[in-house]
């Protein structure tokens, strides 16, 4: 049978790239059958969707390689949507070694790619996955780390949908009443189960717990990166989160920059959420932004990869920020932590802001040095250890990936039969 498919054959891992031609919203051609028996017997089929920004691809990535190498009757499919993605996706392959898997760039209409253009850098997912539900509608499972995706059920697919997320933290947005229309989960730790099954959107047997695979990819490195300062400087990560609503920006952000750039006690770390500037900054932003690179003492990333794996949680010696989930990640080893409260919360007592107990939280930009110096505080580091043992469910020495992509293959197993 012909495929009207591109092949590249310059893949870095042993399985074909296949690209899905075509750019219109109308239903693509494709009239084809992937190899379902290339082990000698039919296998299941397992595809890992990619739709969104390049910071979703660490946490279920690791699932899909663990997966290929412990099942090789399993074919394990990785579909995108932009270059971005897959440069981050095979990168992560590459750090595994051979591995192997099928790399697909779905079918991506010109209305996805246009409205996607006037908000972001990504299509806008409803049309793509219209575009390709019939051929989504040939796999075993579908493993996501959006919610997006949950809309396939109303095209008709009938593959079972498993949610991995893609962050730790206690927003209400990682609660949502829909994450109880996925067929399985995989959560990070207790914390999440127990909210998860109080709230009714996890039942016993469709879910696994222990799983971060984030974190393997990280720990297969030192912990101790080279130091991006040289001046022996504490350094602070200012990671604020992107939606406006939420976020210490737009009320604070640039005050805060001036403050750090007038002072000679520490280093700054600028990485923002990389949405928050995901096409990037212009004008006097720009002009403001590029003033601060000038100083030895301040480093700004708008949104490199290295914003998304963990160097410079890694690398800072305190977490200044708001509501991102990436101090879940910072405080894998304790160090102290600041919160910035823009918007005059009520968050005592919350459970969507549980992390903002683990450090001092201000109100105001001019309570920001002594904070820094509190923040050292020994008290809070045993926050911080419980706070993370709650958050992770971890076991000593091992990765999270291979179990994790054990669960699933199991229940896709159990579904099937």
């Amino acid at each position: 049978m012909s495929h009207p498919l591109m092949i590249n054959h310059s893949a870095v891992t042993t399985g074909a790239a296949l690209r899905l031609s075509g750019a219109s919203w109308a239903e693509p051609d494709l009239d084809f059958a992937p190899d379902v028996t290339r082990y000698g017997a039919p296998g299941l089929r397992v595809l890992f969707l990619y739709l969104a920004q390049p910071h979703q691809v660490p946490h279920s990535l690791p699932l899909a390689i663990e997966m290929a190498r412990q099942h090789r009757e399993v074919e394990v499919t990785i579909a995108t949507t932009t270059a971005a993605q897959q440069a981050v996706a095979r990168r992560i392959a590459e750090a595994y070694g051979d591995s192997p898997l099928q790399w697909v760039d779905l079918k991506v209409p010109r209305l996805a790619q246009w409205l996607g253009g006037l908000v972001g850098t990504v299509p806008f997912k409803q049309p793509v996955l219209w575009a390709n539900r019939k051929w989504l509608d040939g796999f075993d499972g579908i493993v996501v780390p959006e919610r997006t995706s949950l809309c396939l059920k109303s095209m008709g697919v009938r593959a079972p949908l498993i949610w991995t997320s893609h962050g730790a933290g206690d927003r209400a947005v990682g609660y949502a009443s829909d994450l109880a229309k996925f067929d399985f989960a995989l959560l990070a730790g207790a914390k999440q189960e127990k909210r998860m099954l109080e709230s009714g959107l996890i039942r016993p047997g469709r879910y696994h717990v222990g799983c971060y695979p984030k974190f393997d990819l990280v720990f297969k490195q030192p912990f101790n990166t080279a130091p991006l300062f040289d001046n022996g400087r504490k350094t602070v990560l200012y990671n604020p989160h992107f939606r406006h609503s939420l976020s210490s920006w737009k009320r604070d952000g640039l005050a805060i920059l001036d403050w750090f750039a007038q002072q000679d006690r520490y280093n700054l770390i600028f990485a923002p959420h990389l949405r928050l500037f995901e096409k990037g900054a212009s004008g006097e932003l720009a002009e403001r932004l590029q003033r601060y690179r000038d100083l030895p003492h301040l480093h700004i990333d708008l949104g490199s990869e290295r914003s998304i794996d963990m160097t410079y949680t890694r690398a800072a010696d305190i977490y200044l920020g708001d509501v991102s989930s990436q101090v879940t990640e910072f405080v894998v080893k304790p160090r102290p932590c600041v919160f910035i409260n823009s918007h005059d919360v009520q968050w005592r007592n919350s459970p969507d802001y549980l992390f903002w107990n683990i450090g001092p939280v201000i109100d105001r930009l001019e309570q920001l040095p002594q904070a820094l110096e509190t923040a050292h505080h020994l008290h809070w580091s045993k926050l911080q250890r419980d706070y993370f043992a709650e958050s992770f469910s971890l076991l000593p020495g091992a990765p999270t990936a291979p179990r994790s992509a054990e669960a699933i293959v199991s229940f896709l197993q159990s579904a099937r039969a």
